[in-house]
Parts: structure tokens; sequence; C-alpha cells
């Protein structure tokens, strides 16, 4: 089998309401989404995403994978789509780093996989775990009313998992928002605090210990690994690290020297499926807890990192994200996986099961053939 074309196409994502994080100082209203078809000289044909969370979130943006896509296509035209590692190697010979722009292919392929194996994508990536993922709101930056308002709506949709964005200098609001969520919290629902790197290690520590009797666990609390292990080392609260876990060499580091209880595995981040499945087995053996989340995207994102969740035993699995429920558009109308009563489930199809509406994409911008 040999891949044989690769069309790419470019659609804004618009969110059904504008979001805050960081201290609601970074406002997001639409995502840039990259959507990729791989065929084959089988005529098997594998679809994957790539949607950044903006430009300001992280080092990725939507033109950077379309540009990314010119270098890598014309190398990986001829290969063999089920050949996930030579796939990766390809890839990373012919445009080291930029991860981002390689986890869409790695997602195509994997689909083609899958549908010419017969198998779905959890059993790809090493067996399904027979339980729903959790899904996870996410909680736009406000008031302490505004957020456990919100939290509420949620929770009357099935949700008990919530991701809370919190973060920024006023550090007396910060201590407040978590009190009242806490105290408005149930006893089956789960609340990661995320700060998205906006505290300095001093706000870190001073809100941190405020609240440190109320075992809330805090994700990427400040800009670097480093920063969080000077952290590690003077609060008690649980944390969690998310946008400094980029490469295989990072969840060693984090395992080897105790800097976190939780990771959040980003699959678009970390290049694609292949690579994020071994992140997965050294948290595992480590005793590291994880959330799996698209770093943005349509159903096809979320399908993905549903399906990496799949594939994680129950106690290691702490949830996932629905960026789809946050959006105003929806480019598979009808299919694929979604969020049911705050869960969601990946059934056992070959590949990710479902492709998306190709008259809503509109005109491809590149195409790539041999």
């Amino acid at each position: 089998m040999k891949i044989t074309k690769i069309t790419v196409y470019q659609k804004n994502l618009p969110l059904s309401e504008p979001y805050w994080l960081s201290g609601g100082r970074l406002k997001f209203e639409t995502l840039d989404a990259t959507f990729i078809k791989v065929e084959t000289d089988q005529g098997v044909t594998g679809w994957g995403e790539g949607t950044p969370w903006g430009h300001t979130y992280l080092p990725a943006h939507g033109p950077g994978i379309r540009s990314g896509l010119q270098t890598l296509a014309p190398a990986l035209l001829s290969e063999n789509p089920c050949q996930s590692n030579r796939i990766e190697y390809v890839m990373d010979k012919a445009l080291p780093g930029h991860l981002y722009v390689k986890a869409p292919i790695d997602m195509a392929c994997l689909d083609i996989h899958g549908q010419i194996s017969g198998e779905s994508l959890p059993n790809l990536l090493g067996g399904s775990f027979d339980v729903p993922t959790r899904v996870m709101s996410s909680i736009s930056t406000g008031s302490p009313e505004s957020m456990v308002a919100l939290i509420e709506k949620y929770r009357a949709l099935g949700y008990r998992g919530h991701s809370v964005k919190v973060g920024g200098s006023n550090t007396d609001l910060d201590i407040a928002r978590v009190k009242a969520i806490e105290q408005d919290r149930r006893e089956d629902e789960r609340i990661l605090y995320d700060v998205n790197r906006a505290w300095t290690r001093r706000e870190a520590a001073i809100v941190m210990n405020a609240v440190g009797h109320l075992g809330a666990t805090f994700e990427q609390p400040c800009e670097t690994t480093a920063d969080i292990a000077a952290l590690r080392r003077i609060t008690s609260s649980p944390i969690s690290i998310d946008e400094t876990l980029v490469s295989l060499n990072d969840m060693v580091e984090i395992a080897q020297n105790g800097i976190c209880e939780v990771v959040n595995i980003k699959i678009n981040r970390v290049g694609g499926l292949t690579k994020a499945r071994r992140i997965r087995d050294v948290a595992i053996a480590h005793g590291i807890q994880i959330y799996v989340m698209a770093t943005g995207g349509s159903a096809l994102a979320d399908a993905e990192a549903a399906a990496l969740a799949q594939s994680i035993p129950e106690e290691f699995r702490l949830g996932c994200w629905s960026c789809q429920d946050m959006l105003a558009i929806d480019i598979a109308p009808g299919r694929g996986p979604r969020s049911k009563n705050g869960e969601l489930w990946i059934p056992d199809t070959p590949g990710l099961g479902f492709v998306p509406d190709e008259s809503l994409l509109g005109d491809p911008t590149a195409t790539y053939s041999v």
C-alpha cells in the first residue's frame, strides 16, 4: 500500500461564545482548522485534523500547519501509511520539530491502518478499556459566582468533570474562585484548576498554599517545568503538567524528578498518537495519572483524543475534553462519537469510524500527488 495523494483543507471554526483563559488575558473567538485527506493506491482514505487553540496559546498556528505540509507531503508520497513508526521517522527527518504539523498526518495514517486491519483506534494503541471516558467541561475565567453558575450548567448536562480556568496577578480573586468552586463541588466531581502558565512562582505559592487544605489540583501553574519543580518543593497541592509536556524526554524528566502527579497529553502538541502512546506508557509506569485532550478542533480531534483516553486503564485515566461542544458549526453532523451525559465512547469500528462532510470544508487549499 502506498500514499498517492494528500489533500489539504482550511476551515474556520467559530466558538459558540468568546473564551478567556490565562486570567482573562487571552481571548479566543475562532479556531483555524486544517483538515487533511490521505488517499492510497488501494482506494482506502484516511482523515486527519490539526487545530491549534488560536495563535497565542502555544507555539503553533493554523498557517504553520499548512506551510509545514508543503515540506512533509512530498516526502510522504509513496510511503506505506500502515507503517506508523516509519511514517514518524520520515516526517522527523524531512522536518525536524514542528510536531503540531505532523499530528494530522499521523492521525490520517492510523485511520487508514485501522480500516485495513479492521481495528479501532483504541485497539491500534494497545487495546480498549471498556469504560467510557469522563468529559471535562471547560470553564472560562470570570467571577467566582459566574464560574460556579457555568459549572452548574454543565452539571445539568451530566458532566462530572470540569477544567476551570484561573490565573493572573489578582491572587485574592483566584483564591476566592477556588474556594467558591470547591464549596460547591459534588462528591463525585473531578475539578482541575488550569492556570495556563499565568502565575509567577510567588503568585502560585500564595494561591496554592492558601487552598492547600482543599486538595485541589492545579495545572501548569507556571511558565516552565523548572518553575513547577521549584513550586513542588514548597506546596502540597497536586500538580498537573500540560503545556511543557511536549516530548517523550519531557515525560521522562517529569517522572524521574517527581515534578507532578498528573499530566495532560495534548495530542496535537506532542506530534500525534504514535508519539503520545509512548508518553502514556511512561506516565503509567511511574504511577502518574493522565488527562487526554485535543488542543482544539472538531469531532475528528475529539475522536482522536477519546481514542487515546480509552486505551488508558481507568485508574490512570482522569478525563478528556470535547471541543466540538464549544463550536458554533459542525463539519461532521450526525457522525462520530459525541459527548453524552458527560462521557465519550469510541465504538469498536475500524479506524476513526467516520469522515467529515467534505461539502462543508470548502475547496482544497493544496493538493499533493504522485
